[in-house]
């Protein structure tokens, strides 16, 4: 018998060791499925792993997080369908900063540059010198700082990781504060999960394209056990808070989306410009023939990031206990710009609230 040690200690003795195995299930007469599944998931490569490394070569990466399949059940859709966004509307998005006025608006924006720089630490993305030395040198900015393929792939799935987070605890504490009052909610609890299940497709897309190594998956683990009670506690506090908070976390995701997509455009993402969006994307966001690129995908999830902001800067803005969430609510005049799920009528910074209620 082969032990484990033996198998992966070289890609010479990985060879041989999955040869010896295969040789001993196909002369077995009684096939044993979990041997099979062992051979199967042999790595033939080098021991030697690189940290918050990607797996583009791993067999198993093709069926991460693959669909079920079942004798009965053909398929399982969305749970929440999509909104239809138009070519124009999210060619529209642009990066924009709503500003800190008052004292939690400003505790809220500090803390969301503490976390961007923990981000860019550990995605090894340093934005502040790329600029400076930018505006002296751009060749140069490009060949220090300049980010590939790979480096933003890290950066979405990390990022992705951890923003379907507060929708959830913000849903769930919501839900049993609503409870727990024997009151309605007025429309808040769907639009907090639905954002928070938006998000963690987001991730799946990324998944699909790129699995990431074990160091990053711990650093995901790690950032979200944080961030998942620190949300819990900050929500129980100050829902107003929490939500400007998330408000100027999706400005980050915009303009690191439009960084991403000015590059492409650029050519300096060679390896996206003829890479088609996963099958799972397309069956979430609908997207039509022909606009099925890298490209189209990072404008449909900018838009996505576009939608949060507005959202939760107008949330923001309303009283967290008896105002009617906005985005879901008819109006008396329909016919007047208002909120939507969609992006029919976007406010980058939010809704002010005399504006809507």
């Amino acid at each position: 018998m082969i032990s484990a040690r033996t198998v992966l200690r070289s890609p010479t003795a990985s060879k041989q060791a999955a040869t010896e195995i295969l040789k001993t299930i196909n002369g077995s007469t009684l096939g044993c499925r979990s041997s099979f599944i062992v051979a199967q998931h042999i790595q033939l490569a080098p021991t030697s792993q690189r940290h918050f490394s990607s797996s583009p070569n791993s067999p198993k990466i093709k069926e991460f997080f693959e669909q079920k399949q079942t004798e009965k059940v053909r398929k399982t859709p969305a749970a929440w369908e999509h909104p239809v966004y138009t070519e124009e509307q999210m060619n529209a998005v642009v990066v924009a900063h709503r500003k800190a006025e008052t004292t939690s608006d400003k505790v809220a924006l500090l803390a969301v540059k503490f976390m961007r720089w923990g981000l860019d630490f550990a995605t090894g993305y340093k934005h502040e010198k790329a600029v400076a030395l930018n505006e002296k040198d751009p060749e140069a900015a490009q060949r220090k700082y300049g980010m590939t393929e790979e480096k933003y792939m890290i950066r979405n799935v990390f990022l992705e990781s951890i923003a379907g987070v507060p929708g959830m605890v913000a849903g769930m504490i919501r839900h049993l504060h609503s409870m727990r009052r024997m009151k309605r909610d007025n429309g808040w609890i769907e639009t907090l999960l639905e954002e928070s299940y938006n998000e963690r497709m987001h991730l799946l897309v990324f998944m699909k394209m790129q699995r990431p190594g074990r160091f990053m998956r711990f650093m995901v683990l790690a950032a979200q056990g944080v961030w998942c009670n620190a949300m819990f506690f900050a929500y129980l506090i100050s829902p107003r808070i929490v939500h400007r908070l998330v408000g100027y976390l999706e400005e980050e995701a915009v303009y690191t989306y439009t960084h991403q997509i000015k590059d492409l455009d650029a050519g300096r993402l060679p390896k996206w410009e003829k890479m088609q969006a996963p099958e799972i994307a397309v069956d979430y966001w609908k997207m039509p023939e022909g606009h099925r690129t890298m490209r189209d995908l990072l404008l449909y999830i900018r838009a996505d990031e576009s939608k949060h902001r507005e959202v939760n800067h107008t949330f923001g803005n309303l009283d967290q206990k008896n105002d009617p969430n906005p985005f879901v609510s008819e109006y008396r005049d329909p016919n007047e710009p208002h909120p939507t799920r969609g992006l029919d009528y976007a406010k980058p910074t939010g809704w002010e609230r005399h504006e809507i209620i």
